[in-house]
């Protein structure tokens, strides 16, 4: 399986990665070779959450230290161990590259670990993982189906998510109907929100049968619902909506609905030279 190039990268793509950001202990300790890591970037990496809930985890006097409490400004590095409740979490000389698995979502189902109303869940279908936890970049309603990315780093997942990067979502959407003229240029210009303006990035017509049509649309955002309340603004209801690409990766053909499919390395350090 190969990580699909985005339609229109944001970014050239850089010849090699650089390594994670890390400084050596202090001019005393210059003999040693070891690196050492701020405590919750550490954790943030492990998939346990972003970095600024981490800071808070570390200020309530939950993580120890080699068996000591951690402060904030604390750094860590290969032989220290680090303690969450009954949870130990090592930190190994090598680099560790984050996991990424590709799911593709059917409807029905909700990107939630818990839900009231006891529907299934994306994660019910996932991988275990021994110590960490995955944690989905982006989110698909109910109904929608397609591309979901897991990956039980946080900084990968901030990096995916957050608006300032503007992470193309491309989606395929069905409608009753045609749009006119007017109805494109509205989307494409500007649709008034109640949480704001939306526009797409790219809108193109894919044909259909019957009173059915569907269209190819770009986002650069990641609203809840943010592509059906686009449409229910110009009087037109979504029948099917699926999202096909996340930022560089296709939802590749091979991956069935409610199937799951892991990058391995080369994918896994290609995806992270695009989004750097």
């Amino acid at each position: 399986m190969k990580v699909n190039k985005p339609i229109r990268p944001a970014k050239k793509k850089t010849a090699a990665r650089k390594k994670d950001a890390a400084e050596p202990l202090a001019a005393s300790s210059a003999v040693s070779t070891a690196l050492t890591f701020k405590l919750q970037k550490l954790l943030a990496q492990k998939g346990l959450g972003s970095r600024r809930e981490m800071e808070v985890l570390i200020a309530s006097g939950q993580v120890k230290l080699n068996d000591q409490a951690a402060v904030i400004g604390d750094r860590a590095g290969p032989g220290d161990i680090i303690r969450i409740g009954r949870r130990v979490i090592r930190i190994h000389e090598e680099e560790e590259l984050p996991k990424v698995l590709l799911y593709h979502k059917p409807e029905g189902e909700i990107v939630s670990r818990s839900d009231p109303q006891d529907r299934p869940s994306v994660f019910d279908k996932l991988p275990y993982l021994r110590s960490s936890k995955w944690i989905a970049i982006g989110r698909l309603d109910f109904n929608t189906s397609g591309l979901l990315i897991f990956t039980n780093d946080g900084a990968l997942a901030n990096r995916m998510m957050h608006p300032r990067f503007e992470m193309e979502r491309e989606y395929a959407v069905r409608i009753l109907g045609e749009l006119t003229e007017e109805q494109m240029q509205q989307l494409t210009t500007g649709i008034t929100l109640e949480d704001g303006e939306a526009a797409f990035s790219y809108l193109a017509d894919q044909g259909g049968e019957g009173a059915n049509h569907w269209y190819r649309v770009i986002l650069k955002e990641g609203k809840n619902r943010e592509v059906r309340r686009m449409f229910e603004a110009i009087g037109l209801t979504v029948s099917r909506l699926m999202r096909v690409r996340f930022g560089p990766i296709n939802l590749p053909p091979r991956i069935k609905r409610g199937q799951w499919l892991e990058l391995d390395e080369k994918e896994t350090r290609r995806l992270l030279s695009l989004i750097k």
